[in-house]
């Protein structure tokens, strides 16, 4: 279950699988009406008489991109045929067009003629009911469409466009498609299809021996047909070769502002850096949605799926691409919070790309008793994130508009929202979406929220409530050291259940506990935070090969091992990093910083192949589990990664300092 390559400008991405395929393609907002829905779109060759798709295990392929930019680079090989390709995609900066490039290599010293052949397997709007197919001759191209939604496709090759076409029925009775068609290299040019349909368009050249030739395909998407025909003229002026090139050189550019200073941290760790930024960029709609993941794969095992956009995701995502220096990237995140609130002041579960209310599991009534059903932490943190992002880069503006509706009517919640008997919030779902009760991550995410809140009203001079929020804040931080801190075990519970009208505390290991000092609460070099994150290091460890940590400790979801004690759960990306994270925070000397550099390097040894990150391994042999990419996941290695780079620039200049001193003292 993974996505190998992954494309997109903030309007449509596309995801490729490991043999090159096209499995979703989201448009017009990344991550809402997927145009394939994880169906195969097959590429393949045929060469003197010899047909091979790109999924047939006698190709060798070497999947990546090109350096620092969101441009595929591929290679497949195919002995049997005597053929290498060379494959580049990529997606246009600022259009909804999508570009590939093939190049065929002729291994052999004798004359090849080779036709390459793309297959579309579209569900437009989500389905494949009502789509048509059709061959357009005013531009000799074919074009699918449905409603507002149109997909047309060209190319060039030295033998000129289009060679053969055809469009047929798929799924439907005993029709497979037209890529049946092709497996003999020919198309039969059927001219048009209604209903659940496919197409198929080949090109061809003649490629002499030792030598080599260039293919061209582009699809062009648009809410029309003059849309689409307008792109495609386009691609044709500025020639496919320059539109690469210059994608290519525009995510470059986008990628200057990561710097260039990474200190002691090998050239895989800072790849993976840059390649992060990249791929979290993908995954965010350019009217504000942060999307979780968009891997419909997952739809096997659940039918729903992770393209949605979850406020908590969406806040640490935010706050990791801030830490970054990518404000003008996330600054739309907080305008949809902002359009997204409910009246009463509080985010929900999660939300489509468009706006609208996501699906959810967590009830509004339990047992004849109305419950919120909401995740509070994902209201907070939207204010955290909010704030850390003005503290770093100075933007007023975006602060001022969102203080009277964004941060005034959540902090005036999150001040409500509170269990007076304790002085903790009322009980919400935890932040893993599992469990309803009072938890300390919670809490600690509730406490920085509500101090983002006061710094706002400090800075506008809105002084009353700063008092107000900074005292609700100030009673919850009482309230966790009272009620949340276990003295017998020596480390914070992960919450407390409601049993028989009692509130008992949840003493289940948690990985999430890192927000005690993530979010304010307590200095990291806490005794009582150090002794918790000294408890996650060891009790969450997954004793093998594999390593990282697990969430918690008898972890179900995926759950590949029932030895507990040796694999408490799979390893996740985000937790793993998070006991990083900590020790990056307590380091004193520039020695402490070698255990979260071998964690950074681990993790980049441990992408799928491509560069992207998975949600979760497998703890015994590594293999990915869940969706991949996760946007989580490589935001949270965005975050590591920058907060290690400062600290050991402040280390650096702390031991220059002191030699400085010690040197002076000797003279």
């Amino acid at each position: 279950m993974a996505r190998h390559l992954v494309i997109g400008n903030g309007k449509m991405l596309i995801n490729l699988d490991r043999n090159c395929y096209m499995r979703d393609l989201y448009f017009p907002y990344v991550g809402q009406l997927n145009h394939i829905g994880g169906q195969m779109c097959r590429f393949g060759v045929w060469c003197n008489g010899k047909f091979v798709w790109l999924d047939d295990p006698s190709w060798k392929i070497e999947l990546g991109y090109i350096d620092n930019s969101l441009v595929t680079n591929v290679i497949a090989r195919h002995e049997g045929l005597g053929l290498e390709l060379h494959i580049n995609d990529g997606i246009h900066q600022r259009d909804s067009i999508y570009i590939k490039r093939v190049v065929v290599r002729n291994l052999s010293g004798e004359a090849k003629e080779v036709r390459v052949f793309f297959h579309h397997d579209l569900m437009i709007d989500g389905n494949e009911v009502g789509d048509t197919a059709a061959y357009y001759p005013g531009n000799r191209t074919v074009f699918h469409y449905k409603r507002s939604s149109y997909f047309m496709f060209n190319g060039r090759s030295q033998g000129g466009g289009i060679y053969q076409f055809s469009t047929g029925i798929k799924r439907f009775h005993s029709a497979e498609g037209t890529w049946r068609d092709a497996e003999d290299g020919e198309l039969m040019g059927n001219a048009i299809a209604q209903g659940s349909v496919d197409s198929t368009i080949s090109f061809r050249a003649d490629v002499p021996g030792g030598s080599e030739s260039t293919f061209y395909y582009w699809m062009a998407v648009g809410t029309d047909l003059e849309e689409v025909k307008r792109l495609d003229q386009y691609v044709h002026e500025s020639h496919p070769e320059k539109l690469l090139s210059r994608i290519v050189i525009y995510w470059n550019n986008w990628l200057a502002k990561a710097g260039s200073d990474f200190g002691d941290l090998p050239p895989a760790v800072v790849r993976l850096f840059k390649h992060s930024l990249l791929i979290v960029r993908t995954q965010i709609d350019e009217r504000g949605a942060i999307l979780a993941a968009n891997d419909t794969d997952i739809l096997q095992y659940n039918r729903d799926h992770y393209s949605y956009m979850w406020p908590r995701d969406g806040a640490l995502v935010a706050d990791a691409m801030s830490l970054a220096g990518y404000h003008g990237t996330i600054a739309p995140f907080f305008d949809f919070c902002n359009r997204a609130l409910s009246p009463e002041g509080y985010l929900y579960h999660k939300y489509n790309p468009d706006g609208t209310v996501g699906s959810s599991w967590h009830p509004y009534v339990v047992q004849g008793s109305p419950r919120l059903p909401i995740q509070e932490d994902e209201t907070a943190l939207v204010l955290f994130a909010l704030w850390k992002d003005y503290e770093r880069q100075g933007e007023i503006e975006l602060s001022q508009a969102l203080y009277p509706t964004l941060v005034r009517k959540a902090a005036s919640f999150l001040c409500d929202f509170v269990e007076p008997s304790l002085g903790l919030p009322l009980p919400s779902y935890d932040l893993w979406e599992e469990r309803y009760g009072i938890w300390t991550y919670t809490t600690a995410s509730v406490y920085g929220g509500l101090m983002a809140a006061a710094y706002f009203a400090d800075l506008f001079g809105d002084y009353e409530r700063s008092d107000r929020y900074r005292n609700v804040a100030e009673r919850m931080k009482m309230g966790m050291l009272s009620h949340l801190w276990d003295e017998e075990q020596g480390r914070f519970a992960r919450g407390l259940v409601q049993r028989d009208g009692v509130w008992v505390k949840d003493m289940t290991l948690e990985s999430s506990l890192f927000g005690l000092f993530e979010f304010g609460v307590l200095p990291a070099d806490d005794e009582r935070v150090a002794k918790t994150m000294n408890a996650i290091a060891t009790g969450l460890a997954i004793q093998t090969d594999v390593g990282g940590i697990a969430r918690y400790t008898d972890d179900y979801y995926f759950q590949q091992s029932d030895d507990v004690d040796r694999v408490p759960g799979n390893p996740w990306i985000i937790c793993t990093l998070w006991v990083a994270n900590f020790q990056i925070e307590t380091a004193k000397r520039l020695e402490d910083l070698e255990a979260p550099r071998i964690t950074l390097e681990k993790v980049s040894r441990g992408t799928i192949e491509g560069g992207n990150l998975p949600e979760q391994l497998h703890p015994l042999d590594g293999t990915p589990l869940s969706v991949a990419p996760l946007t989580w996941s490589h935001a949270t290695y965005v975050s590591t990664v920058c907060k290690y780079a400062r600290k050991r620039e402040q280390l650096a200049a702390l031991a220059t300092s002191l030699d400085w001193e010690f040197g002076d003292a000797l003279a």
